[in-house]
C-alpha cells in the first residue's frame, strides 16, 4: 500500500486511471472512499490521485489541531509521492480549504481548481443554521449510529432516496474517526481563513455547491466566486452539502466539463 511521510506523519494514498493527474481531497471526518460516486467518472478521463487526511482512514492520527496548511502541506507530499509536478485539484468541504491552501502556496502546482462545498471563513463567511451548527458540535459525543442519523437531515436533500443515503452511511461507518481525531481538523477548519487572500488564486476555477446546503450554505460558495479573477460558479438544484449523492451525475458532468474546457 502506497505511503508517503509529512514530518513523520504517514499519509496513505492511491491512484486510479490516467490521464492528466487530478488530486481529490475530501472533506471533515471522511476517509477517501467516500469519493464512491465520483471516482470511478473522474478516473475514467484522470490520472485520479485520492489520500486519506491526517486523522481519518489508513493516515496517521497525530495529536491535534490539524491546521490547513498542514492538511494542504499533506496533499503536497502525496503529489511529490506520485511523482507529479501540477495537478487538476478538486477538493470537497473542508477538502476545499485544504485546495485553496494548496493553490495560494503553492500555486505551480495547481492546473485547474475544483472548489466544492466549501467556505472563505473570515469575516464574511455565511455560517449554518443553528440546527446544523449543533449537530456538529455534539458529534463527538454521539455514538456513531447517533451522529450518522442525526448528520443526514443538514447533509443531504430532502429528495435524495434513504436507500442511497444508507449506501454513504456504510462507507462512513467503516472508518469513522475517533472523537479526537474528529475535533483536531475542526480546530483546523476554526481557525482558517482564505477571504482576504481568494484574488491571489489563478488558477481556472470552478466553484460547485448544492442550493440546499445548510451546513456550508451555498452564500460561501457565491462569496468564493466572487473574490477569485475569472472563476466559474456553478449551482446544484435539489442538492445539499453532500452534493455527489444527491446529484452524482449533474456534478460530475459539470466537473468534467470544466476540466476539459
Amino acid at each position: 500500500m502506497p505511503y508517503t511521510t509529512n514530518n513523520g506523519v504517514k499519509i496513505y494514498w492511491e491512484e486510479h486511471g490516467s490521464g492528466e493527474p487530478l488530486l481529490l481531497i475530501m472533506g471533515l471526518g471522511a476517509s477517501l472512499d467516500q469519493w464512491s460516486r465520483t471516482l470511478p467518472a473522474l478516473s475514467a478521463h484522470y490520472r485520479t490521485i485520492v489520500f486519506d487526511n491526517r486523522g481519518v482512514g489508513k493516515t496517521d492520527m497525530p495529536d491535534g489541531p490539524y491546521p490547513i496548511a498542514t492538511m494542504a502541506d499533506d496533499a503536497r507530499c502525496v503529489l511529490d509521492a506520485a511523482g507529479v509536478q501540477s495537478a487538476h485539484v478538486y477538493g470537497i468541504s473542508m477538502g476545499g480549504m485544504i485546495a485553496q491552501e494548496l493553490a495560494l502556496q503553492y500555486p505551480a502546482r495547481v492546473r485547474k481548481l475544483v472548489l466544492g462545498c466549501t467556505s472563505p471563513g473570515g469575516p464574511k463567511v455565511v455560517r449554518a443554521d443553528a440546527e446544523a451548527t449543533a449537530m456538529l458540535m455534539n458529534r463527538p459525543n454521539m455514538t456513531i449510529d447517533e451522529a450518522l442519523e442525526a448528520s443526514i437531515p443538514i447533509l443531504y436533500d430532502t429528495h435524495t432516496p434513504r436507500e442511497r443515503i444508507n449506501e454513504d452511511l456504510a462507507i462512513r461507518r467503516k472508518t469513522y474517526p475517533p472523537p479526537a481525531a474528529f475535533m483536531s481538523q475542526m480546530m483546523g477548519i476554526f481557525a482558517w481563513q482564505s477571504w482576504d487572500r481568494l484574488a491571489a488564486i489563478t488558477a481556472p476555477t470552478l466553484v460547485i455547491h448544492g442550493a440546499s446546503d445548510r451546513l456550508v450554505p451555498p452564500g460561501n460558495g457565491e462569496l468564493i466566486a466572487g473574490k477569485i479573477p475569472g472563476a466559474k460558479w456553478a449551482l446544484l438544484p435539489d442538492a445539499g452539502h453532500i452534493y455527489p449523492t444527491d446529484q452524482t451525475e449533474l456534478s460530475n458532468t459539470a466537473i468534467l466539463a470544466f476540466l476539459a474546457g
